[in-house]
Order: C-alpha cells, then structure tokens, then sequence
C-alpha cells in the first residue's frame, strides 16, 4: 500500500502530551497540507489560526472547557493548536472546514507529530470572547469555528485502533 493510505490506516487520536513545541517549519508544513483540503467549488472558505503562544492557548482551552462547564485541559496539554474556522456564507463551508481538519491530523501524523480534533470551536467563536480574538486578529466575516485540531507530541504509545464496526459500507454492485 501507498504511504498515504497506511498513514489513514495508522493515524490515532493523541490525548497526552509532552511539553515539547512542536517547530515552526514543522506546523508550517502541517498547515500547508491544511490549506490543499478539497472545498466546494474551490471557494477555499476555511482559515487556520495557528497558536503556539501559551496565554492564548490557554486562554482557548479555558473558553472550551467553560463550553462544557468544566475546568481542565480539553486540549490534553498540546502545546499547539490549529483552530479552523470556514466562512458561513459559502454553503459547503463545514465540509470544507472539515476537510482541513482531516489533512491536518493526517499530516501532522505523517511528520510524526500527535493530533486530536477538539470540538466546540464553534461555541468558542460565537462567544464575546471569541470574537473579540478574531476583531484582535483583524479577521472579518462570517466565520464559525469547525474544530481546533491540538499538536504535539505524544507523551506514551498511540493508542490501538478500534475494531471496524460491521455494516460500515454497503456495496451496490
């Protein structure tokens, strides 16, 4: 098999990270991979707000878990997160915003880097707070966040996969 398609096959969901950062060139390729997600009619209505500065990391994970009305890390410690946000008025945009999550998490998987998608980002930028982050950032529009997609290093062995369930395809020959 390709190497793309044994990367899809081995890729997991990281919930424990190491303090270590991730480098810049690294996250960079990894948002490269991002930004070549397929998107309805090429509209291209995602953005990516890479994070690797740990106040405002923080001050992300604070506003998920407050979503959840708890306390703790949602982000697992990582160190980076990718937030994806896609433009509202493109009507495919949560499709394509999930797309880019896909290639990041495979990406980011093929340069030996852990990810795990953590909802709520949508409930994040549609708070006060969140928007005050995007005003902040100059970003204007109709924007609702898809996933943050958390980076880092795994701090253990990833995880086995699950079993497939039965009746996942259905083939129509």
């Amino acid at each position: 098999m390709g190497e793309v398609f044994d990367n899809m096959l081995s890729r997991r969901s990281i919930r424990k990270f190491t303090d270590e950062m991730v480098p810049d060139e690294v996250i960079e390729k990894i948002i490269q991979a991002g930004t070549y997600a397929p998107t309805g009619m090429g509209k291209q209505s995602p953005i990516i707000i890479a994070v690797t500065n740990r106040e405002v990391r923080d001050k992300l994970s604070a506003l998920n878990a407050s979503v959840m009305g708890g306390k703790g890390d949602p982000f697992y410690g990582a160190p980076v997160v990718l937030v994806v946000l896609a433009d509202k008025s493109i009507p495919t945009y949560l499709y394509d915003g999930s797309l880019v999550m896909g290639n990041l998490m495979l990406a980011a998987h093929d340069l030996g880097v852990g990810s795990c998608w953590i909802h709520r980002a949508k409930e994040e930028f549609a708070s006060e707070e969140g928007k005050a982050i995007l005003k902040e950032l100059g970003i204007e529009g109709d924007y609702e966040g898809i996933g943050n997609c958390i980076l880092g290093y795994a701090d253990g062995p990833e995880p086995e996969a699950k079993p497939r369930k039965e009746n996942y395809a259905y083939w129509i020959k």
